[in-house]
């Protein structure tokens, strides 16, 4: 959970200064990027754990 909480900061901050400073629109598609490999990150790890879950 901590490097799911570690790569959303990090691709807000990215988004975030990409969009503020002028030119700089490779730092913000990064940032997107890099949010969207984080959401795919904690996808397959919801389904990771819920296939190893045992039945009751």
């Amino acid at each position: 959970m901590t490097l799911f909480l570690i790569l959303l900061v990090a691709g807000i901050a990215l988004i975030a200064i990409g969009a503020a400073v002028d030119g700089l629109l490779y730092l913000m598609s990064t940032g997107v990027l890099l949010l969207i490999a984080d959401l795919l990150y904690l996808a397959a790890r919801s389904i990771w754990h819920a296939t190893r879950r045992p039945a009751r």
